[in-house]
């Protein structure tokens, strides 16, 4: 969108149209293959289970602290590698993130004990930490606030699409690869999935630029347009500063509603596989097959949704009536524990509603912040958020432990997803709805 002297919204013009087609093009393809990449890398541990526990004689607990405590060195690291990010450049910063936790994703096929499943998750946690915060924020130095919740939905269908392709290719790899070269299945698992993500390091180098004024690939005409339009949105910002973002009630609010929506996010993320063999798949291969049904149809609504919320320009309703669903699709999956067709459909609805919300949500925050405030502010979103990656599954886990079954532990992340709903509604529309 372009503004009148007198601050009235204009329709955008065809060359705005083609200039913005042209820089999606280049970046949120590339973006997208390199966020599969990381979250593959990050759940594939999901995958593992179905092996790994059996093979180290881990239990429940000890696979969900695994499975969280990545998320703790995760938020030690969020703020600092997103400010990093900043003051360095996208370019070489997301490289070394996709190196490092390439490399470490890799020396999972080294794991033999708790004690070294825990430290490697951790440090997995560490390397990657920065790596979405950082995507979102280089977004916003492409794009205005008026085509940004499209553009991060496209780059956020990478959480599904890496269900859809991870799913069967998890499940392969565990039944082909077993006792390959004397090595389990799950160790080869961790070891082909790396791959991608060192090769996509290096691609990186290569490929992004830092800034619309570095990118000979653009005219200087569809540079001063791009800028332009980020331009017109700078009086909107309310805070610039890094302090100010943390000082800022409404950064704080957005932390606690997108806490729930993760709880929701590793609920599913984490113990997919094991509530679709719980309803009586037993073939790892087959359960990696069905799995690509719910983030199939996520991936499809995460871009409707993204669409709806710019085409209507409202934001807050488009993130809590997906998390309301994404919470009845949990419970209904409790529902039908022995029925294979409907628990896929229950999980599917799930799937949906958290994936959907979790994509609009990131079309608020850069909406009141800006420069710096945005690295940190986002960065602070998200961390905190993703301590409950390390809640949500040591707390199913723990429960599962305990009780011998799911149940409780869904109904536990369903009330976070309806408490965050609650919590995004309380945002003032005046600051939220661009």
């Amino acid at each position: 969108m372009l503004k009148t002297a007198y601050g009235d919204v204009v329709a955008p013009t065809d060359a705005e149209d083609r200039t913005y087609a042209k820089v999606t093009w280049r970046l949120v393809p590339f973006l997208f293959l390199c966020y599969v990449f990381a979250y593959l890398d990050r759940v594939n541990v999901g995958f593992a289970k179905l092996q790994m526990l059996t093979d180290l004689k881990f239990s429940e607990t000890i696979y969900g602290l695994g499975a969280g405590i990545f998320f703790i060195g995760y938020f030690i690291f969020e703020v600092p590698s997103n400010i990093a990010l900043h003051r360095f450049g996208a370019r070489k910063w997301i490289a070394r993130i996709m190196l490092s936790w390439g490399v470490l994703s890799a020396a999972m096929i080294f794991v033999t004990t708790p004690t070294q499943f825990y430290v490697l998750r951790f440090l997995l946690g560490v390397a990657e930490a920065g790596f979405f915060p950082g995507i979102i924020l280089y977004l916003t130095y492409w794009f205005p606030s008026s085509r940004r919740a499209k553009i991060t939905a496209m780059f956020m269908t990478g959480i599904p699409i890496a269900g859809v392709i991870g799913g069967p290719l998890s499940g392969w790899i565990l039944n082909a690869f077993s006792g390959v070269n004397g090595m389990a299945g799950w160790r080869w698992l961790f070891l082909l999935e790396a791959l991608p993500s060192i090769v996509g390091g290096f691609a990186v180098l290569l490929y992004l630029d830092d800034r619309i004024s570095a990118a000979k690939w653009l005219t200087a005409d569809e540079k001063s347009l791009l800028e332009s339009g980020l331009a017109n949105e700078s009086g909107h910002i309310e805070v610039h500063s890094a302090s100010g973002a943390f000082t800022n009630g409404r950064v704080w609010v957005l932390c606690l509603c997108y806490f729930g929506i993760i709880m929701g996010l590793y609920g599913i993320s984490f113990w997919l596989p094991t509530l679709i063999k719980a309803s009586g798949v037993s073939d790892a291969l087959n359960v990696g097959l069905l799995t690509m049904i719910p983030y199939g149809a996520a991936a499809i609504a995460m871009v409707l949704l993204g669409r709806s919320s710019d085409k209507s320009k409202e934001r807050r309703w488009h993130v809590a009536l997906p998390a309301v669903i994404g919470a009845a699709g949990l419970v209904a999956s409790t529902l039908v524990p022995h029925n294979v067709a409907l628990a896929v459909v229950s999980l599917t609805i799930a799937t949906i509603g958290i994936l959907g919300a979790l994509c609009q949500f990131w079309a608020i925050p850069p909406a009141f912040l800006g420069g710096v405030a945005a690295a940190a502010g986002i960065a602070l979103i998200n961390s905190v958020g993703n301590l409950a990656g390390f809640v949500s599954p040591y707390l199913v886990g723990w429960i599962k432990d305990m009780t011998h079954s799911t149940d409780v532990g869904l109904y536990c992340v369903a009330v976070s997803l309806l408490v965050a709903a609650a919590i995004v509604l309380t945002m003032p529309k005046r600051v939220v709805n661009r």
